[in-house]
């Protein structure tokens, strides 16, 4: 599954998703890379 996370302030990175932290951080893998951050979630419509 693809996921997108939020690495700093203004950095995010979209790639395959790993595992799940126990702080509620995700772990994603891009072109054979790791990336830990926080997972942007998807702002809905009220």
């Amino acid at each position: 599954m693809l996921r997108t996370i939020s690495i700093g302030s203004c950095v995010s990175v979209q790639g395959q998703f790993v595992s799940q932290l126990a702080d509620g951080k995700i772990i994603i893998s891009l072109d054979g890379k790791t990336f830990v951050g926080f997972p942007v979630t998807a702002k809905r419509a009220s």
